[in-house]
């Protein structure tokens, strides 16, 4: 999560490897700054960390389901005051599978269109918990 007071950053996702690049393909076609690890040579292969390690310099928070992985990064970031853009985190009951992957760019594109800035009102803990559309 961004610091600093009165900081309002444009809210950007880094999707991680387990997710579709077509969920970072459809976001952005909807205005959105968002990129797949699987999209990125650099990123592509390599461990959490490096992703986790990413964030501050992209400003990206990264999409997840992984959190036994992620969160203890995130806890060690925020526990020694380190630059860090949070999570997103996708619960289980959004398959990943190709049908799911409607449901999951739709709760995306509204997270988004609701808090298209990172401030402490939309990251606390330094997560964010995806919710299903109103309507879904």
């Amino acid at each position: 999560m961004a610091r600093g007071p009165g900081s309002h950053l444009e809210l950007r996702l880094l999707l991680d490897e387990h997710l579709s690049r077509e969920i970072a393909r459809q976001l952005r076609s909807r205005g959105h700054d968002v990129v797949a690890v699987s999209e990125r040579p650099d990123l592509r292969g390599r461990s959490d960390r490096v992703h986790f390690a990413s964030q501050p310099d992209e400003r990206r928070a990264i999409v997840t389901r992984d959190l036994g992985d992620f969160r203890p990064l995130l806890a060690d970031s925020l526990r020694r005051g380190r630059a860090t853009y949070g999570l997103v985190c996708i619960p289980r009951r959004f398959a990943l599978n190709r049908e799911g992957l409607a449901r999951v760019v739709t709760a995306l594109d509204t997270l988004l269109n609701a808090h298209p800035a990172i401030d402490a009102a939309v990251v606390a803990g330094g997560e964010i918990w995806l919710q299903e559309p109103a309507g879904a």
